[in-house]
């Protein structure tokens, strides 16, 4: 018999300053963080796994290239156009421009420490 798994459990981007990346998430994403997180980490309360940032592991580079290159990290939102308009106000960097996609209406921009997140939604 062979083991599975479920798919993921949980996210972590790796962060110089874990504080300012929280607050970013805080503050243009709206996440909240949850009570108690582990030494090192802020964890938010999101579905359908958590989400953190946390401190950088032994050997991570985050000057070596744009973090997370080749990874495509997805947030669903009710309302992309107004996040999309939000993030602006907030002179936040929108990489992509919304546009129409199978998921709904989607566009990337960037996260703490460079890591481009992509939202979808209605």
């Amino acid at each position: 018999m062979s083991i599975t798994v479920d798919g993921p459990d949980f996210v972590a981007l790796q962060v110089r300053d874990v504080e300012a990346a929280a607050r970013f998430c805080e503050k243009h994403l709206g996440l909240v963080r949850v009570p108690a997180s582990p030494p090192g980490a802020i964890v938010f309360d999101t579905k359908p796994c958590p989400i953190a940032v946390r401190e950088l592991l032994p050997g991570t580079d985050l000057d070596a290239g744009r973090p997370g290159l080749g990874v495509a990290l997805w947030f669903s939102t009710p309302d992309a156009h107004a996040l999309h308009d939000q993030l602006v106000a907030g002179g936040v960097e929108i990489l992509t421009p919304i546009s129409d996609s199978p998921f709904g209406p989607v566009f990337s921009f960037t996260g703490p420490e460079g890591y481009v997140l992509t939202v979808h939604g209605a």
